[in-house]
């Protein structure tokens, strides 16, 4: 049944993707009919009269009525819902909040309404519509894909309404067509313990040598599985050998039993896994699934620096972002492999740019999608059926280019993330950028990276934390450090300015840190409550107390010979 409806979802899926196609050659009016739709849909709800969203008939009217807002203004509202009332953001009933990740702020709780979620399946669908057709392209198809995301709820409101990560409520509500897509069955998902779901996920998927991808919301979290298919070789053969689950797999007795039932001993896929350990020494996602076709994870922001690993893994598996969204909604869709531009998402959402020069403007002007630049960074607001209206995010977009009439956007960072020991504000965009080319020149992959603050001079100096990748050396550190320093100026001028010619930042510190430190840090972001499979890492951060307790192995200051 499944063989059968894998190729009808493909051909669904490309249909939908031609018909958006056609939709970004008229892209202003698919967007005054979204916003038509969603005015009338919701003028009965609470804030719907409050701001007479019966009375407004064009785009003008709804950004001089309705305020630009970000969710302390919708705060109030969520926690009333949560509590059980109704028509007060949504005139439909609210099935689930998204949870925010909480790892770059304060979690919040965005309502989910089966309306709302239906207009997200659409990108979805049309992402893998341009999926499809791209492997097509390269000789390659669409396939069954791992993914180790939970289905675990959080908890529940007040009012009875659960609430979870996104991923949960896409999962738990389209059961039917993750069936049709993963490569293991979905009750692998439903494992709480993370190492124990990520390991059932493997190793069923490793049951199918025609496994064809590999799905995460982060480049991170597919770098994180392929470390667990390495560490647990033996044991995947073992069980598959066997048709048995490992004893030490942490699942509750119910749940054990029901994948006891479909799991089965394969004794020649289990011999072909060990003769791929022996010859390779490790196993590799390449190695075991020969027809891999692709990965999808996030791209653009902090990811890029993650994926200047990924050649450890994939040698020709080409890469694809699928959708850019967030717990409040889809930004846009990805058209080809190995980019990080999207497509403006025009029909899930009325969307809205704020250009730089209006960033510290209370209510800011704003750009339609027909009237940004190519080359120019902007605030994205969206307004759609989660009920939230002219909704600044704080992503912080750089519109590239068009495809038809639709901007293509990449992410670059978030508002909130910078970092400044004068003012020179400097973003994650930036020392990704940096870290990504000294990787390069030193060749000296690094486990993971974040720039810090001094607590003990005024003006402080950068903190270049690093953590190397297992068994490499940084043979010059003296030269790293000057590096970063050279290269930061180059591409970011105000830290030039400040740090070069007036000598107002003083010269910054390499700090490198013992193996496992990222680790600990990650560890803790998980105990504050960050889901599994949100979670991101911070490449920068102004909290002097991030990395308080790793232990540094040594710390190297910029020489006077070194020194701008």
């Amino acid at each position: 049944m499944t063989n059968l409806l894998l190729p009808l979802l493909q051909t669904v899926a490309e249909h939908t993707k031609d018909n958006f196609v056609k939709k970004t050659r008229q892209v202003e009016a698919v967007q005054e009919r979204f916003l038509r739709d969603l005015l009338r849909a919701y003028q009965a709800t609470e804030l719907g009269q409050k701001y007479e969203f019966k009375d407004i008939r064009t785009a003008e009217q709804f950004r001089q009525r309705v305020p630009t807002s970000s969710y302390s203004s919708y705060a109030p509202y969520c926690d009333r819902i949560a509590q059980g009332e109704q028509n007060i953001l949504t005139p439909d009933p609210v099935v689930f909040f998204n949870l925010s990740s909480g790892s770059t702020g304060a979690h919040k709780l965005i309502p989910v309404t089966k309306r709302f979620q239906n207009s997200l399946r659409r990108p979805n669908l049309t992402s893998i519509g341009f999926l499809s057709s791209a492997l097509r392209q390269r000789g390659s198809k669409f396939g069954k894909a791992i993914a180790t995301n939970s289905t675990q709820l959080m908890g529940r409101t007040s009012g009875g309404i659960p609430y979870g990560p996104a991923s949960v409520g896409v999962l738990r509500m389209g059961k039917f067509l993750c069936e049709q897509i993963f490569a293991h069955p979905f009750e692998t998902l439903q494992a709480a313990d993370s190492l124990t779901r990520h390991y059932l996920c493997l190793l069923f998927a490793l049951q199918q040598p025609d496994t064809r991808g590999i799905v995460a919301n982060f480049p991170m979290l597919i770098l994180r599985t392929c470390g667990y298919l390495e560490q647990y070789a033996e044991d995947f053969i073992r069980d598959i050998d066997k048709g048995m689950l490992a004893p030490w797999l942490q699942l509750e007795p119910e749940l054990r039993l029901k994948l006891e039932r479909q799991i089965v001993a394969n004794p020649n896929r289990a011999k072909q896994l060990q003769e791929i350990l022996q010859a390779e020494g490790r196993l590799t996602p390449e190695a075991v699934w020969s027809n891999l076709a692709f990965t999808v994870a996030a791209r653009g922001g902090t990811s890029d620096f993650y994926f200047e690993r990924f050649p450890t893994y994939f040698s020709k598996t080409p890469g694809f972002g699928a959708v850019c969204c967030s717990s409040e909604g889809a930004f846009g869709i990805y058209p080809e492999l190995n980019s990080d531009a999207s497509i403006l998402a025009i029909e899930s959402a009325f969307f809205e740019f704020i250009p730089q020069d209006q960033w510290d403007v209370e209510q800011p002007k704003t750009l339609l999608p027909s009237e940004v630049k190519p080359g120019n960074y902007y605030r994205i607001l969206m307004s759609n059926y989660s009920g939230f209206y002219r909704y600044d995010i704080g992503d912080v977009m750089e519109v590239v280019g068009f495809y038809e009439q639709a901007p293509l956007i990449v992410f670059r960072h978030r508002r909130g993330g910078l970092l400044s020991s004068t003012s020179e504000k400097t973003t994650e965009f930036h020392v990704t950028q940096v870290m990504q080319v000294l990787q390069q020149e030193f060749d000296l992959p690094l486990e993971d990276f974040c720039i810090t603050l001094s607590d003990d001079v005024i003006p402080a100096y950068y903190l270049v934390n690093i953590e190397l990748a297992p068994g490499k050396i940084l043979e010059n550190p003296q030269q790293f450090l000057d590096r970063f320093d050279r290269q930061l100026s180059a591409i970011h001028t105000s830290y030039a300015v400040k740090r070069i010619n007036n000598d107002q930042i003083p010269p910054p510190r390499l700090r490198i840190l013992a193996p496992g430190s990222f680790a600990i840090v990650r560890q803790r972001q998980l105990e504050k409550g960050v889901p599994d499979s949100q979670l991101k890492f911070p490449h920068i951060s102004e909290d002097r107390n991030f990395l308080a307790g790793l232990q540094v192995e040594r710390e190297v200051e910029l020489s006077v010979t070194s020194d701008q």
